[in-house]
């Protein structure tokens, strides 16, 4: 997909329009960043986390859930390193007060360049980067006369590091200092680590086996952006895989396989996902991939693999004192025992939110079905069914004769199994567009017809085609289109 703001745009309207996403406190101006699911965004979101929740832990005869608590002790941040380590380099323009994170700022302005030029200036960046040299970066940016959006100007501070984790104060009694400082999550992927051995021993789990966790997560993103794609409270779904020391190459690349196997059973081709490999990779991997999607404003991440060697375990081991070894009794080749190790971990993590705003921009299609006679169109969501907000929709073609009350019956027979949507007003053609906009991949209209044979016509969301069934087959129509 080329880089289409044009489409972007479109999305996040209709999104309002049609109740997926708003603005969070909206009556009050908004906050930056921050955004509420609406009736038919929620449904879509539980669609796809219970999806994801399935295929990890039901699918998967090793892998088991938890939902650990988004308030931790403040020592987990010491031992993850995200206290010290958990920070972007920012820089201010004096003029416009816009901040920037300065690798944006400077990736930014390597677009506008040529190709060559543009890498060069990125690879340069990365070596001051890595070296933490913040005096030379400012130079680097004054040397290239990197401007700010807002200004125009090239008027910059001093380059300087912000630490991305909120922080708030536990307890009754505020002001009595740092042993009362929590912080909100930054990621999940703590909690399942410090509950390792909890679950390990009474699950009675054995090595390889996996943890999965669905819940919010925290960060003050300074330059947070693109609608749900960068958001200060998101949503992750992530699973930890621990694994036997020396095994983490052939579980990286199993995992990496599985993970994409799960995103093209959504419906997406192929075509748009690609692996990108870091090259620079974080202090605790060993391997580390994302899976990036086409979206309207270019290839971004949507989930990372990481190969996280033992650094998490082993960091809580010498934090807490607490042993996090697993006893492998199995034998190796020559017959020898593993004993005690502590595990490495394959770690899968997807953004639920970017799934959502994924799942939105592959199903979000404009139309024109102008014919010589007249002008028409329709905008649709061709969500896969079993994602789809809502599956049925039932439209009695008018509000007397009985119908109603038809329509009510198989009303209640459906809405135990799946969601279903009931309509009397406007006129059928209206009905089925507004379905349409939010990717009801079914809708039944019951007429005179059927209370004379007890048929009604089907309408697919995406052909559009027409067909008659009995009433008694919509059911188990629709339940076949969602497994």
């Amino acid at each position: 997909m080329a880089n289409d703001s044009n489409k972007f745009q479109a999305i996040i309207s209709h999104c309002k329009e049609y109740g997926f996403i708003f603005p969070s406190s909206e009556i009050y101006d908004g906050l930056s960043a921050v955004y509420d699911y609406g009736q038919y965004g929620s449904e879509l979101k539980k669609n796809i986390r219970d999806y994801w929740w399935k295929w990890m832990t039901q699918l998967h005869e090793n892998i088991v859930g938890i939902d650990a608590a988004i308030f931790m002790h403040p020592t987990t941040w010491k031992a993850s390193g995200h206290v010290d380590n958990f920070s972007d380099p920012m820089i201010d323009n004096k003029d416009s007060k816009k901040r920037y994170r300065v690798d944006h700022l400077i990736e930014a302005h390597a677009e506008t360049l040529p190709k060559e030029e543009g890498e060069a200036l990125l690879a340069k960046m990365d070596q001051f980067l890595a070296k933490e040299d913040f005096g030379g970066l400012k130079s680097f940016i004054e040397e290239n006369k990197i401007k700010c959006s807002v200004s125009g100007t090239c008027n910059w501070t001093d380059v300087r590091q912000f630490n991305l984790m909120f922080s708030t104060e536990f307890g009754a009694v505020s002001g009595e200092g740092d042993d009362n400082m929590v912080y909100l999550r930054p990621e999940t992927a703590q909690g399942i680590f410090v509950n390792f051995l909890n679950v390990q021993k009474t699950g009675r789990m054995k090595i390889p086996f996996g943890i999965a966790q669905v819940g919010k997560a925290f960060r003050n993103e300074i330059v947070a952006r693109q609608f749900i794609f960068r958001m200060r409270e998101f949503e992750q779904m992530e699973m930890q895989f621990f694994i036997r020391p020396g095994t983490q190459k052939q579980w990286y690349e199993y995992w990496k396989e599985e993970r994409m196997k799960w995103h093209l059973s959504l419906g997406i081709p192929a075509s748009r996902y690609r692996f990108h490999d870091h090259v620079k990779l974080a202090h605790y991997a060993d391997a580390a991939c994302d899976i990036e999607y086409d979206f309207p404003i270019g290839f971004k991440e949507v989930e990372g693999i990481h190969s996280r060697t033992d650094f998490d375990l082993r960091n809580h081991q010498e934090y807490s004192k607490k042993k996090m070894q697993y006893f492998d009794n199995e034998t190796d080749e020559a017959g020898k025992p593993y004993g005690n190790y502590i595990p490495y971990v394959i770690e899968t993590s997807i953004g639920l939110d970017r799934t959502v705003m994924m799942v939105l921009s592959e199903a979000y299609e404009e139309q024109d079905l102008s014919s010589p006679e007249k002008q028409d169109s329709r905008v649709v969501l061709k969500f896969p069914p079993k994602l789809s907000p809502v599956k049925l929709a039932i439209l009695p073609l008018m509000k007397k004769d009985g119908l109603p009350e038809i329509a009510r019956q198989l009303m209640d027979e459906c809405k135990a199994s799946f969601r279903c949507f009931y309509e009397e007003k406007d006129t059928i053609g209206k009905r089925y567009r507004r379905q349409d906009a939010i990717g009801t991949p079914f809708c039944v209209t019951i007429d005179h017809q059927s209370k004379e044979d007890g048929t009604v016509t089907i309408r697919h969301r995406d052909s559009m085609l027409q067909e008659r069934i009995s009433i008694r087959d919509v059911k188990e129509l629709v339940e076949k289109s969602i497994q």
